[in-house]
């Protein structure tokens, strides 16, 4: 993939742009399987590929400029900001929705937040696509001085972009190197955005965390379905289970399984996700992963783990070292942690592995590991 910002210098956060595909996956596999080291009995299955340009379905936009000629991109060394609108990994439908924002934040006066000056309000416009085409919009703004103004203003925007589903505001009003603050509030009727992939919709609330790349989340709850099933278990954990993806997709009947997610809000999602299917024998709860565990009174047939990359750490470690789940099926976006956990595991047995592309252009991948309790 060429890249006109990378070839410029505008923009180097994909580190491995202009490296073939293939040998950009290759190294990735290489990587992972060199930190999990050589482990007998171990299956690598191929590694999942999906488009290397176009598949991001979230773009995070750092507004900068003027409200006159607003950019929307990555701010410089010096704080001013970089337009990246056409930016060749985020989806088609993200960077044609792009000069409409723009445009809307000079009709309804949205001063961009200045960081060396720390002046002004909005910070970031984080854009969403939902497999059907859909977006969901977040302003993130350092007050509620430009809400009115946004509300004022949404309608015409609407026209212009009639896929726009969901609108909210966030409120940041920190000046430090965050995202997003605490504070959210939804400026639609809808508060969801519907994530199809294949016979299961997961729903994203504004804050809710779903992976980047459609193509390849899919290919990774597939691939977590087929092993499960395979194994059958009567009952299953997902821990970290965010808005539920791989619980709803290896809910079966006859199986019971739980999904525990510290965001009330994602697992109000979940929920709502498992109504909609008509799911008996799913349930969801707010709390945290290790905490949970280390309070249940027996374990399950298996448990799915989905950290932060951080790892699930050495409590949960274990936890499971100790427990009667006879699989683990462990899905990481560091496999630094992950080889770190696996050590702290050794009475659960890595059986097969597969390396994900989810993140194209750069050296991050998810890889997800199938773990056999030893006899």
């Amino acid at each position: 993939m060429q890249c006109d910002y990378h070839d410029a210098g505008a923009c180097r956060s994909c580190t491995l742009m202009g490296r073939p595909h293939d040998e950009q996956l290759a190294g990735k596999q290489e990587h992972c399987r060199g930190l999990l080291g050589e482990r007998p009995g171990l299956e690598w299955l191929p590694p999942v590929a999906g488009p290397e340009s176009g598949f991001r379905n979230k773009a995070k936009m750092v507004v900068g400029g003027t409200a006159d000629e607003p950019t929307l991109g990555i701010l410089d060394e010096q704080g001013r900001g970089v337009d990246l609108r056409r930016c060749g990994i985020a989806a088609p439908g993200l960077t044609a929705a792009l000069p409409a924002l723009a445009a809307f934040v000079t009709r309804a006066s949205l001063v961009p937040y200045d960081v060396p000056a720390r002046r002004g309000e909005l910070k970031h416009l984080i854009l969403t696509e939902s497999p059907a085409g859909e977006l969901m919009l977040r302003f993130v703004l350092r007050s509620t001085e430009s809400v009115v103004r946004i509300r004022k203003h949404l309608p015409a925007l609407r026209e212009r972009l009639p896929r726009l589903a969901v609108v909210s505001v966030n409120l940041q009003p920190e000046h430090k190197a965050v995202l997003e603050g605490p504070e959210e509030i939804v400026l639609t009727e809808r508060q969801t955005l519907p994530m199809a992939l294949g016979d299961v919709v997961l729903h994203l609330r504004p804050r809710s965390f779903f992976q980047t790349n459609t193509a390849v989340a899919a290919a990774l709850y597939r691939q977590a379905r087929e092993w499960v099933d395979e194994l059958d278990p009567a009952t299953v954990w997902d821990l970290y289970c965010g808005v539920g993806g791989f619980a709803l997709h290896v809910a079966a009947p006859g199986r019971t399984v739980t999904g525990i997610e510290t965001s009330a809000e994602a697992v109000a999602s979940a929920q709502l996700s498992a109504r909609e299917a008509g799911l008996t024998g799913v349930e969801f709860a707010a709390g945290d992963a290790t905490a949970f565990a280390l309070a249940a009174r027996e374990a399950p047939g298996l448990v799915v783990v989905n950290p932060p990359r951080r790892g699930i750490g050495p409590r949960l470690a274990g936890w499971l070292e100790s427990s009667g789940a006879a699989h683990v099926v462990y899905s990481s976006c560091n496999a630094v942690t992950l080889a770190r956990d696996l050590a702290a595991m050794p009475s659960l047995v890595p059986r097969r592995a597969r390396v994900l592309d989810m993140f194209p252009q750069t050296r991050h991948y998810e890889v997800m590991v199938l773990l056999e309790r030893a006899a």
